[in-house]
């Protein structure tokens, strides 16, 4: 349903096989310790695959959206927790492009190759304590200083946390009007992160809240003009964010689905002389699993034709395909646990992992009823961000 090139099906082909050679063999031990799966980000980095979507001038694969959501979905069907920390790597990157597409001599041009190169993950520090799933409301505020900006604000589940190498980070305007994105790095003071993500699902995350506490960076670290990131926040990030948290939702019902069909396949009721894919209801349920799963790929591949071509409907449609996929997502899963049964109550089975991995894409930011009464505001002719 993608409808890729010829050439992007060859890089999809290539993200799967590494997805099997390196990702999947972790991806049961990431989920029951809730560690970072570092193995499968640096596979990840040494494939290439960091640099996904940045251009190829600056050394990167130069994917266009469709192509990079289709390797997305791939990584997510052998771990869930690997997909989000790389979706949140190419929201923070598509920052520097769009900043360097502006400033062909700014700083963030010849960071692009540190991310292209593997050398780089960056990933979003938006959601805060004040404003919980409110992302275009920061409270958090930045001041000038002498040529610096300081930050403070109190940032809550910061996928990669203490992992990434730059945060692209929220604020309240210095000039009090708007909102500013700036760039923490690593190595700056005055941010910490504190607990340990101990999620239902997407475990090896790190989703922690990070405190910048007066980190003053230099002015430069700035993307896009003073007060005027909101332009970069929707039109750049949002749609990359919200088709990829469909395409990791879809990922995790198209992997129940390979599970189910296996188990239903492969187990047998002796006394019956039958396998339990010879029971009907059994069969319905994945019937069913199977039209969610194509109904939320087609929403994905109508939204990204939206995309790609906008009307007066795209917004709309980014909007819906998130909370589309997740319900999608949450039905599909709950029919593998059902038609599995016990098999997978007791995690013989790794479709309870899929059950509880999808759940994540209906409360993150922003959240499905967020999402809703967007849509819902914009059908009766409110301003959708009122």
């Amino acid at each position: 349903m993608y409808r890729l090139t010829a050439e992007e099906q060859t890089v999809v082909a290539r993200a799967a096989a590494l997805a099997d050679a390196h990702i999947a063999p972790h991806a049961n031990r990431v989920d029951r310790e809730g560690c970072f799966p570092a193995e499968s980000l640096k596979a990840l980095a040494d494939g290439g695959f960091m640099g996904l979507m940045i251009p190829v001038e600056h050394g990167g694969m130069g994917l266009r959206l469709r192509a990079s959501m289709a390797v997305l979905e791939q990584i997510g069907q052998r771990c869930g927790s690997t997909a989000m920390i790389f979706l949140m790597h190419l929201c923070g990157s598509s920052c520097y492009v769009a900043d360097a597409a502006a400033n062909p001599a700014g700083p963030f041009a010849v960071l692009l190759g540190e991310v292209a190169s593997g050398r780089h993950l960056s990933t979003l520090a938006w959601s805060e304590k004040g404003s919980r799933s409110h992302f275009w409301a920061p409270v958090g505020k930045a001041r000038q200083e002498e040529g610096h900006v300081v930050l403070d604000a109190h940032k809550s589940w910061v996928t990669t946390a203490n992992h990434a190498d730059g945060y692209v980070a929220t604020s309240v305007s210095a000039t009090g009007t708007g909102i500013d994105l700036y760039l923490v790095r690593a190595g700056d003071a005055g941010w910490s992160v504190s607990g340990r993500w101990d999620g239902v699902g997407l475990r090896g995350n790190a989703s922690n809240p990070m405190v910048l506490d007066s980190c003053r960076i230099p002015v430069d670290r700035r993307m896009g003009p003073a007060g005027g990131a909101l332009d970069i926040m929707l039109g750049v990030v949002l749609p990359i964010f919200q088709l990829g948290c469909a395409a990791i939702a879809t990922s995790q019902a198209e992997e129940s689905i390979r599970l189910t069909t296996a188990h239903l396949g492969a187990s047998r009721l002796h006394h019956l002389d039958a396998a339990l894919s010879d029971l009907p209801v059994l069969r319905a349920r994945l019937a069913q699993m199977r039209i969610n799963t194509d109904r939320a790929r087609a929403h994905i591949s109508a939204t990204l034709d939206s995309v790609e071509a906008p009307t007066d409907a795209t917004t709309l449609l980014v909007l819906e395909t998130k909370a589309s996929a997740a319900d999608a997502a949450r039905e599909t899963t709950e029919l593998a646990m059902l038609a599995c049964g016990g098999a997978a109550f007791s995690r013989h089975l790794e479709v309870e992992r899929c059950f509880r991995d999808c759940r994540a894409m209906s409360v993150m930011a922003p959240t499905s009823d967020v999402i809703r009464e967007f849509v819902g505001r914009a059908l009766v002719g409110l301003p959708v961000f009122g």
